[in-house]
């Protein structure tokens, strides 16, 4: 056991490194070897530990398995040309946690404990981190309410965990997506802006069956008589229609996408004009018909950008043109991609270097 400016660290007796194959990563499916364990309880946090990566013991009484106080985060660590490390905008996703948290009702860890922990985390499993391009390390910190009691109440117990894993970019191929207009993401009012596991559990049925139906998404609307488009399955998604950049306002019921926001702000950098406001339907279809519309995609950690070819509006397949090299996704995810990886100048300070 050694002492870490406060952070115990147990290593692990064994490496799972040597069995994952970095050519042919799938979203997921390996864990780094070590996690980070930090417990709430008695009104303040207790010393975190990073420990080998284990299973959980729970009670079956645990608050979080029945009214659902559980809230995660995801983010990405990159291998820059120079052999550094980068954890991309640490500090935002790390306000987007604790405003999720606040939703919630769940304690906040500190600021100093969840870069701290993350920090130490990855410089531990620092092999983990891929060198291919489009690959990175996926982050997930998470909380749940630990305390053991199924009473209906507001948890007085929690445990935050942070946990990796290598991952290769999502939806390399154009996808397809469906207009869903009967089942909503999200409502005014609700926990749409916040990271929690139902947001994600509600969503799975109606994905599902576009999924059927040949889609590989949705598009979330407001479902109203006259409704307005949200997101795009678990991303953010943009339009480029009469050359503008646009992508509906963050609100109650859509999340503040960290992808989302640098594409915004690296699309400014490249000189294209862009619009943050709502979008309805009607509109969406009025650009197919007049051929105003030439971009669709998803913005997200996961997918970072992924594009669409097909978007189903009342039972009708509207292709978006061909992309070429001169896309604007293709520009904007480069450019994120050289930032990341400092290939190009961060002039927006966003690359957390450890």
């Amino acid at each position: 056991m050694e002492l870490l400016t406060g952070i115990t660290v147990r290593r692990s007796n064994y490496s799972k490194l040597p069995a994952v194959d970095f050519s042919s990563l799938e979203f997921g499916q390996h864990v780094s070897d070590h996690m980070l364990v930090a417990d709430y309880a008695h009104g303040e946090w207790q010393q975190a530990q990073i420990v080998p990566f284990a299973n959980l013991s729970l009670s079956p009484a645990t608050l979080a398995l029945h009214y659902g106080q559980t809230v995660f985060e995801g983010m990405k660590a990159f291998c820059t040309r120079d052999g550094r490390i980068n954890i991309f905008r640490l500090e935002r996703h790390y306000d987007r946690f604790v405003r999720s948290l606040d939703r919630m009702c769940m304690a906040v860890p500190p600021k100093d404990l969840f870069t701290e922990g993350l920090v130490k985390l990855v410089q531990i499993d620092k092999g983990w981190v891929p060198r291919k391009g489009g690959a990175s390390l996926y982050l997930r910190p998470f909380m749940y309410a630990s305390e053991a009691k199924f009473g209906v109440k507001v948890s007085d117990q929690y445990r935050l965990i942070i946990f990796s894993g290598p991952v290769p970019e999502l939806y390399a191929e154009p996808i397809k997506v469906k207009v869903e207009t009967n089942y909503t993401r999200a409502s005014k009012g609700g926990t749409g802006f916040a990271k929690c596991g139902g947001n994600y559990g509600g969503a799975f049925y109606p994905t599902q069956e576009a999924r059927k139906q040949g889609y590989d998404q949705v598009l979330w609307t407001t479902g109203d008589d006259n409704p307005f488009i949200e997101e795009s399955g678990t991303m953010n998604v943009m339009f480029v229609i009469n050359g503008k950049l646009v992508t509906p306002p963050v609100s109650d019921s859509i999340l503040d996408g960290v992808t989302r926001d640098s594409l915004l702000t690296l699309a400014g950098d490249l000189g294209y004009p862009t619009e943050e406001r709502r979008i309805s339907v009607a509109e969406l279809e009025l650009a197919f018909h007049d051929n105003s519309i030439t971009e669709a995609f998803g913005a997200g950690t996961a997918a970072v950008v992924a594009p669409i070819k097909t978007i189903c509006i009342n039972n009708t397949d509207h292709q978006l043109p061909k992309y070429s090299h001169e896309s604007l996704w293709r520009k904007l995810k480069h450019k994120l991609e050289q930032i990341r990886t400092g290939t190009e100048q961060d002039v927006h300070e966003w690359n957390f270097m450890i």
